[in-house]
């Protein structure tokens, strides 16, 4: 971890009004509790946003399901007995921390994934690694720490809030047959609150108490995973792909086409190298450049009993080195076996030779809060010596805020002008007013709001109803009128390279 890199990241975050906290600061905060300050929350929205229309584009619906749900549904589940972190004390200040991280933190090159206690322990041992609050001597003992958040519905019916959203997903499934009149396979998503009660969160909002989950289960057949047609509008496409072989071989991950992969047996079947594509085509459509991006396979001894093939999404941030921010995983049947013997209910679909089958799950699971930060991470530039100029080059479709509008002075009409202007363009647009200091400062403001165009309203304005526009990133500036601004604009977001604006208005 950059501990410089993050410490002025923070401090970038909260005084523009990204995020704020731990919450509430007021009474000192409370670790892994944020609160999404106005561009924060904006920049979150349009993430989320870029997410159901990725979604959507691959024909998955988007459901809502409660966040509570009783402790027998978390019984079937596993989280109830499984949903556990390794958790260690300091003997000095007992303070407690989760094991794993800790690690990670002190070796970011070590693999400890699927290591037991005492493998665990003999690594803490042999790297001297001590309390991070206050270098005291950690017990020689792990403990395992329940990560559910219990509660109480009415008087005494125990109930815990979801760790996530993909098992409340799966609890509608003979609804879903109905929806979609038998016809398998379907795809659900899911976009909302999470709730983990983490041992010790230090990674700001990378591992939150409460967050945001984003997840997509498609549902399918066991026999249809190879005969799968949506496969073929993919199967060209490239990955950056680092199996668990590579992983073995000290192999650098590479761009690899999906087909290939299917050939060397990397991938399992054709629909899971479907969904693995829509999770990397979505973390392109959220602004995540590709050459940041590397699937990571599990090994063998990470992936749970039921898990038939599971890939992580892995990004590289400025702060935290690569980190994982998604998870695709081939589920089996798993789920819907477990809820069906819990709840009594069958589970199945027909075939279409009308047998009874208990579909398999392929899975896309990720929060939203990671990709966010990870937006503010990768595009957020350092203040230069002498300039005094910081920069959120965030892609323009992603900004929080779209357009500025200034008049150059206050006086002379101008500032009326820029006001009708501003207020044409909050129709389309997420749009900003802004009269105050001298219009470098306004400029400044907006580059480090990540605001792609700033439009001046000046002296020629008056004489031939035209405006400047500025460009963010390149800071370059042209006049046009007035009444072309909203279709130019419109054309700016539609352009797939915007730098070079120019040419969008010729």
């Amino acid at each position: 971890m950059e501990k410089e890199a993050l410490k002025e990241l923070i401090a970038f975050m909260q005084s523009k009004g990204f995020i704020w906290g731990p919450s509430p600061e007021i009474y000192g905060g409370l670790a892994g509790f944020y609160t999404f300050a106005p561009l924060g929350k904006l920049l979150k929205n349009n993430v989320e946003e870029a997410i159901r229309k990725t979604f959507q584009k691959y024909e998955m619906y988007e459901v809502e399901c409660p966040t509570v749900m009783p402790a027998r549904v978390w019984e079937a589940s596993g989280h109830l007995t499984g949903f556990t972190d390794p958790m260690i004390e300091c003997e000095k200040c007992k303070s407690i921390f989760r094991v794993d991280t800790l690690i990670e933190e002190f070796l970011p090159e070590q693999t400890i994934s699927g290591l037991k206690n005492k493998e665990l322990l003999k690594i803490i041992k042999a790297h001297k690694i001590k309390c991070p609050t206050c270098s005291g001597k950690l017990r020689e003992e792990i403990k395992q720490h329940s990560l559910m958040m219990r509660t109480t519905v009415g008087v005494d019916i125990e109930a815990y809030n979801r760790p996530e959203t993909a098992t409340t997903t799966y609890l509608p499934f003979t609804r879903y047959v109905d929806f979609f009149r038998d016809k398998l396979p379907f795809g659900i998503f899911q976009i909302g609150k999470a709730f983990r009660n983490e041992i010790s969160p230090r990674q700001h909002v990378l591992r939150m108490r409460e967050f945001t989950q984003a997840e997509a289960q498609l549902f399918i057949f066991e026999d249809q995973k190879n005969e799968f047609e949506p496969y073929n509008d993919v199967k060209d496409r490239e990955l950056p792909i680092w199996s668990s072989s590579m992983q073995k071989e000290k192999k650098q991950p590479a761009f690899i086409k999906i087909e290939d992969a299917i050939l060397k047996g990397w991938l399992t079947n054709r629909a899971f190298a479907w969904t693995l594509y829509i999770a990397y085509d979505l973390f392109l459509n959220i602004g995540i450049p590709k050459e940041k991006m590397r699937f990571r396979q599990h090994q063998d001894d990470e992936k749970a009993f039921y898990v038939e093939d599971a890939w992580d999404l892995e990004i590289q941030l400025n702060t935290f080195g690569w980190t994982e921010c998604c998870g695709v995983h081939d589920r089996s049947n798993y789920d819907l076996k477990q809820h069906s013997k819990f709840s009594g209910k069958e589970l199945v679909a027909r075939d279409y030779k009308n047998n009874k089958q208990i579909p398999h799950i392929l899975e896309i699971a990720f929060g939203t809060d990671r990709p966010t930060f990870a937006l503010l991470d990768l595009f957020y530039e350092k203040r230069v010596k002498g300039e005094g100029k910081t920069m959120f080059k965030v892609p323009y479709k992603l900004a929080p805020i779209k357009v500025a509008v200034f008049p150059l002075v206050n006086k002379e009409k101008l500032p009326e002008i820029a006001q009708q202007i501003h207020r044409e363009l909050l129709k389309d647009f997420t749009a900003v007013y802004d009269k105050s200091g001298a219009i470098g400062r306004r400029y400044l403001r907006n580059d480090e709001a990540g605001t792609p165009f700033c439009i001046t309203v000046d002296f020629q304005t008056l004489e031939d109803k035209t405006v400047t526009i500025r460009n963010r990133d390149d800071e370059k500036q042209i006049r046009i009128k007035v009444e072309e601004l909203k279709s130019i604009l419109t054309k700016l977001f539609e352009g797939s390279k915007l730098s070079d604006f120019g040419k969008y208005i010729n």
